[in-house]
């Protein structure tokens, strides 16, 4: 990649990333090749004919959806790893972690006739708030085009900065009206819903969502993607689903980086090893050197 091809992506991430911390959300339009997103579609056709519908007034019983994408398509993974949708998320999410994670890969289809779903906001799953930390990056790529008709997803602007709100009125929401190679990107803290489809046709499309390093995801990716797996997709992406540790010691596998799993030839016993942050190696580097005082700051770290 040349420099000034570089600067081009950094300029528009920051561009995208500034709309999200404006409005909540934002559409990059022509994100992906129409005709690369067309067959990804193709290749989870299966999987939309065979799912059973979903059950309960959430996830709609009208609405199919289903999961582990990156092993049922190897396209997957060049959307997980896009450097413009990647790259947002990394401007959105490191800020709160050492590393961002996969929160999920699912595929959902609204049948005709299905209901709107009840808005709602992502990152009510973990029962944390912490002011101005975002949790979690959405980003949905239709496979169909997206209209108010058929169920495009509805988002509620600025509701990120209004999360004493449970619910805003239906007259502050804009439908995501989408072609497929578009892309929404919208943030955890937004309040959103799928809309009603009053049309014949089905609504298809795929959400890949980023998530802080240090929560526990939707998608549990070790049973999503086991070692065996695992060992048969990119690295990078497998680093994004789980087999990575988080600094400090955090989804380790025998005291070390998960990511030893995706090694064959690694069958034998392994030592534990220290995976810190450099603040605080400098803080244990201190306190060994008789830098620091009797009684040292906690490491915020899990003792043993």
């Amino acid at each position: 990649m040349t420099l000034i091809a570089i600067d081009s992506l950094q300029q528009d991430i920051e561009h995208y990333g500034d709309q999200l911390d404006r409005d909540g959300y934002c559409i990059v339009r022509g994100a992906a090749p129409r005709l690369l997103v067309e067959k990804l579609g193709d290749d989870l056709r299966a999987g939309f004919e065979t799912t059973p519908l979903s059950q309960g007034p959430f996830y709609g019983e009208t609405t199919r959806r289903f999961h582990g994408l990156l092993h049922r398509s190897p396209r997957t993974a060049g959307f997980v790893l896009d450097p413009l949708i990647h790259g947002v998320a990394e401007r959105i999410l490191r800020p709160w972690c050492d590393t961002i994670q996969l929160n999920l890969t699912q595929a959902i289809e609204i049948e005709p006739g299905g209901l709107a779903q009840p808005p709602h906001r992502d990152q009510d799953m973990w029962p944390i708030h912490a002011p101005g930390v975002e949790y979690l990056l959405n980003v949905m790529w239709p496979f169909s085009a997206y209209t108010a008709e058929n169920g495009a997803t509805l988002v509620w602007p600025g509701s990120h900065r209004r999360q004493d709100e449970i619910f805003i009125g239906m007259e502050e929401a804009v439908p995501a009206e989408m072609e497929p190679g578009d892309a929404l990107m919208f943030l955890g803290s937004t309040l959103h819903a799928g809309g009603a489809n009053v049309t014949a046709t089905p609504r298809r499309g795929m959400i890949i969502s980023y998530s802080l390093g240090w929560l526990k995801p939707y998608e549990l990716p070790w049973l999503a993607y086991p070692p065996h797996v695992a060992r048969t997709l990119p690295r990078d992406v497998m680093g994004l689903a789980g087999y990575r540790a988080h600094r400090p010691n955090l989804g380790t596998y025998e005291g070390r980086c998960p990511s030893l799993l995706l090694d064959e030839a690694q069958n034998g016993p392994v030592g534990a090893i220290d995976m810190l942050r450099p603040d605080q190696e400098a803080l244990i580097a201190d306190y060994r050197s008789g830098l620091l005082p009797v009684a040292p700051v906690p490491l915020r770290t899990r003792a043993g």
